[in-house]
């Protein structure tokens, strides 16, 4: 009975030091150094946890490409001046994004002009 208590006592011991690990990702995929800029029509807004997505239909080198833009999580847009209802699918956007480094369509957001002209994030 002894031993099976010092177990027992050992396991919650443990269990009570044991902290959770935060989960995070690198941004090392994307090229941080370059902004492209995307002449774009909204085709999806995804406002999620952790991270909300854009994705659109952008007119690249005279054909449309499709592209998937990570944002960071909603709490940090909003600090920015977004909402859920930013944009909306069809909503004509030009976004600055930092591309995916292999290649792919996509990236990582940094500004963008909203249809009625005015910006959210960082455009140059």
């Amino acid at each position: 009975m002894k031993s099976t208590m010092k177990h027992m006592f050992a396991a919650l011991s443990f269990a009570a030091l044991a902290t959770p690990v935060a989960a995070h990702h690198s941004y090392s995929m994307f090229d941080m150094q370059r902004t492209i800029v995307l002449d774009a029509t909204v085709t999806q807004f995804r406002w999620s946890n952790p991270h909300a997505f854009i994705r659109v239909s952008a007119d690249v080198d005279g054909r449309t490409e499709e592209w998937s833009i990570e944002m960071t999580s909603p709490n940090n847009l909003v600090q920015e001046g977004w909402t859920r209802r930013s944009i909306k699918q069809g909503d004509r956007v030009q976004l600055y994004v930092h591309p995916l480094r292999s290649g792919a369509q996509g990236g990582a957001y940094s500004g963008i002009v909203l249809p009625d002209g005015s910006t959210l994030g960082t455009v140059e």
